[in-house]
């Protein structure tokens, strides 16, 4: 067996082991260090094994990642996730439906601080969930409404995804969040038509709020500027070049925990919940990681994802096609696998095929454009049966609804996502002109 049948042979098993619940990290770390010492032998493997792991996580740029998961503890410590809900409620909750619409605005909004998809699930459904149960909301609404809203979190920039898929290709950060704003926009806009024609499809699902007077919503907008201002300073300021990623993450973060000492009234104890939530979910990332580059630099010895986009381009089939196909794959992987796991194990694949298709556009715009994609192909995962991590999540947390209550609920915001793929797909200036790459 060649080295090419053996990188497929591995790539499949890997798939496999992960389909039966190994934790990913676990497989990609085992199969890659066989098939690596397989092809180079076991000295290598050791060698590698020495270096590789102080060669990545000695990274700089890694460091934004524990520090835009701590920016979203802050910002849980704070109550800001109250405070969102509350503001949009008190402009749209006397809305048909208005609550829910609330809770995607609320998640669109937090997921601008925080940067994970079951973070934001699970903290929004806290402060929505009850709301939306008093006021008589359908238990396929309210948990279909949260697990989809939550799924803004890895969008809407800072996103700990884009963040990693930048470093393994060598793009600029600031660019892939400025280019991430505008189909988290259609996302946000998609999810709360979805929601008004839910309601309009099943009246009773979705009861009008009471309709709040113009100073109290104005005194509601008092409560969120702050992490509006901590928004713009820290994804502005990155892109105009007033500090590195790595800096803004540390500004952003810094600016959330004053707010949580000021408004939340988080002290000592809260402070230190924070840290070892932060370090908990590092250790997991970057054990991933580490996984990742042992598997990865196994597929480069391979010559694998060189010789499949040969393949591809030899097929001669329409680039456009092609693209359509990685998506599909992408969809289908997020039915049994979480998406930091499936970026990890695909781009290395992927990336080389992508930037060999004759698009229309330069390497940088593909790069960027194919990571928006890759991210809401990774996204829909999230809320895709039968696994989707979000579905879970918020199933857990509203004790009495089924599981078919949530997959019922959440199968219109899935179709919502699969319209925005595709209006990204064919208009690519959508993700590439805030970031003047079109």
């Amino acid at each position: 067996m060649g080295d090419f049948e053996l990188g497929l042979l591995f790539f499949a098993l890997t798939l496999a082991v992960i389909a039966l619940r190994v934790p990913v990290a676990l497989a990609m770390l085992v199969m890659g260090g066989l098939g690596y010492g397989l092809v180079a032998g076991w000295d290598p493997l050791i060698d590698t094994l020495k270096s590789s792991a102080y060669q990545r996580f000695s990274s700089y740029t890694l460091s934004v990642i524990p520090l835009f998961l701590l920016m979203g503890q802050f910002a849980t410590k704070a109550g800001i996730n109250r405070s969102l809900f509350q503001a949009t409620r008190a402009w749209v909750g006397h809305l048909r439906g208005g609550l829910a619409i609330a809770t995607v605005g609320g998640c669109a909004m937090f997921g601008a601080i925080c940067g994970s998809s079951l973070a934001t699930a699970a903290t929004m459904s806290q402060v929505a969930l009850p709301e939306m149960r008093r006021y008589g909301y359908s238990a396929s609404l309210s948990t279909g409404t949260l697990a989809a809203g939550g799924t803004l979190g890895i969008l809407i920039p800072p996103s700990v995804i884009l963040v990693i898929y930048a470093v393994y290709t060598e793009q600029s950060i600031g660019h892939l969040f400025l280019a991430a704003l505008i189909p988290g926009i259609i996302a946000t806009v998609g999810y709360m038509i979805v929601v008004g024609a839910f309601v309009r499809l099943a009246p009773g699902s979705g009861p009008a709020g009471e309709r709040q007077n113009l100073a109290v919503r104005l005194r509601s907008l008092r409560d969120i500027w702050p992490v509006a201002l901590v928004f713009v300073l820290v994804v502005a300021g990155i892109y105009l070049g007033w500090f590195s990623p790595t800096e803004g993450a540390a500004i952003g973060a810094a600016a959330v925990g004053l707010i949580a000492v000021a408004v939340g009234g988080m002290r000592w104890r809260g402070l230190r919940q924070s840290l070892l939530e932060t370090a908990e979910i590092t250790a997991m990332i970057f054990l991933i990681l580490l996984g990742a580059e042992l598997f990865n630099a196994f597929l480069a010895l391979t010559q694998m994802p060189t010789e499949v986009a040969r393949a591809v381009n030899r097929l001669d089939a329409p680039a456009m096609l092609v693209m359509v196909a990685i998506l599909l794959v992408y969809l289908l992987l997020g039915c049994v696998m979480e998406s930091l796991s499936m970026i990890l194990l695909t781009v290395p694949v992927f990336y080389p095929i992508v930037l060999s298709l004759d698009l229309g556009m330069a390497p940088d715009q593909l790069a960027v454009w194919f990571g928006i994609l890759a991210l809401m192909a990774v996204e829909v995962g999230m809320i895709t049966p039968p696994f989707g991590l979000n579905i879970f999540v918020i199933n857990a947390m509203a004790p009495g609804v089924s599981m078919g209550e949530t997959y019922r609920g959440v199968l219109p915001f899935v179709a919502s996502d699969v319209v925005r793929i595709l209006i990204i797909l064919v208009a690519p200036w959508t993700a590439l002109w805030a970031p003047g790459l079109w």
